[in-house]
């Protein structure tokens, strides 16, 4: 069986195929029973005033954007007054509501909608398991490469570098300035058969590419601040040393790369507001204080970026910050923990687009995706361009430039992966937006096409 299969026992129209519609139709009826209680309980608390009181909850958060506009784009006063009203208005939309008796029921209602939107997506789209092959024959000459630096000392508290050497890989050390690249390929020439990195994304991605070029597996040891890249294959970031599992008892997956024009990235590349942010020198020593100090020149002032992009066929422009991952970022309310990507082999790249320009538009950013303030796109290709020759991208949380436009694309099931067969985390199922519609007929136990078709 080959790496793209993970063989299914059940085929097409057997118990396998059953459980997972009876599951599916399970969860479109919980989905429809929450989203009438997220209606019912405002409604039997106040009656017709609830509409009221939901009125006066969005005005509540469309303040609230408002401030935090006013706090990223301006400076003194003005930043000062939208640091408070961010603050205070939520705090006395809660407290009017708890004066009227109103903050139980609606923190219900609000929990009961966020349960039906999970529950609609997930019913929607059963979801998708990355395949994953067990793997009969470990590796003869693993080599691992060890950032000592990364993660503040991280390599160095877990011992890697001791634990790598008595699995029996052979490790290099990197020292700052030295072609990852360049270390990797020569690994290959002198003959491994796997690469493993234990550092940052950064890193990783580099390494990855190597090993996608030569068809060799590819450990992920996470020894960096955050590795991203690591919690969605499931790794404990926490225990980076229980990764090297993957080199006796492990299972094999494959994974895309993206691509920002000749640059390879695991995770994402930011173009706009952030990647400007990232080169200023200070930048990585005080990244709050960094992030306000520039902020407002790169919103509302003269120099502030002004992208362009065309994710296959859709175009937007007028954009202040892009972001391009290699497959889209989940939603807040896929499941409790936001901001993963559901997949890593979809082939699609996720885009984020953020258009916010003006008090005005920062209020509507409460309509959500209506509001044309913050747009996601999924596809295959993304251009982005400016009226400038170059643009500053941070991929993988590190600054390059390159020449205008960039071109962004997915390398689909580029890399292979061994990852240990037992790890706390795997990455986790996809789900669709919500169509209400197709949703009930669902729930009702009426047959509908096939989500695509």
């Amino acid at each position: 069986m080959g790496p793209h299969g993970a063989g299914n026992a059940r085929g097409p129209g057997g118990a396998g195929t059953a459980t997972v519609r009876e599951g599916s139709a399970g969860r479109a009826r919980l989905a429809v029973l929450a989203l009438l209680g997220s209606i019912l309980v405002p409604l039997l608390a106040a009656g017709l005033r609830s509409v009221l009181w939901a009125l006066a909850g969005i005005a509540g958060l469309a303040l609230a954007a408002v401030g935090v506009w006013w706090t990223l784009a301006h400076t003194g006063a003005l930043r000062a007054l939208g640091a408070a009203l961010s603050v205070t208005a939520p705090v006395a939309v809660l407290a009017l509501y708890a004066s009227f008796g109103m903050l139980g029921p609606a923190l219900l209602s609000l929990g009961l909608w966020l349960l039906a939107a999970t529950a609609a997506r997930t019913a929607l789209a059963p979801g998708h398991t990355a395949s994953e092959q067990a793997v009969v024959e470990p590796p003869h000459a693993p080599w691992v490469l060890v950032n000592p630096r990364s993660g503040g000392g991280k390599a160095g508290r877990f011992d890697l570098v001791e634990k790598a050497r008595a699995a029996g890989c052979r490790v290099a050390l990197l020292d700052a300035g030295q072609d990852v690249v360049g270390l990797a390929r020569q690994a290959v020439a002198e003959g491994a058969d796997l690469l493993a990195v234990a550092g940052g994304d950064g890193t990783q991605a580099l390494v990855a590419e190597v090993a996608s070029r030569h068809d060799l597996p590819f450990v992920v040891i996470p020894a960096g601040t955050r590795n991203h890249f690591a919690l969605d294959l499931g790794l404990d970031r926490d225990d980076p040393a229980a990764a090297l599992q993957a080199l006796s008892d492990s299972v094999e997956l494959r994974a895309d790369l993206g691509y920002a024009a000749d640059r390879v990235f695991v995770n994402n590349a930011s173009f706009g507001t952030y990647a400007s942010v990232v080169t200023d020198p200070a930048y990585r020593n005080a990244k709050a204080r960094t992030t306000l100090r520039t902020l407002p020149g790169l919103l509302t002032g003269e120099d502030a970026p002004r992208l362009r992009t065309r994710a296959d066929r859709t175009y937007v422009d007028g954009l202040q910050a892009l972001l391009v991952s290699n497959n889209p970022y989940g939603r807040a309310v896929d499941a409790a923990h936001p901001g993963r990507r559901k997949r890593l082999d979809s082939g699609l790249l996720g885009v984020v687009c953020v258009r916010v320009g003006n008090t005005a538009q920062a209020a509507r950013m409460v309509r959500g995706p209506r509001s044309g303030g913050l747009i996601r796109l999924n596809a295959g290709v993304v251009v982005v361009e400016a009226d400038t020759d170059t643009l500053p991208v941070g991929i993988d949380g590190e600054h390059v430039v390159l020449p205008s436009p960039v071109v962004c694309r997915s390398a689909p099931g580029a890399l292979r992966i061994r990852v240990p067969r037992r790890r706390p985390g795997t990455p986790r199922t996809g789900g669709a937006a919500a169509d209400w519609p197709r949703v009930a007929r669902l729930a009702l136990g009426r047959r509908s096409r096939p989500f695509g078709q």
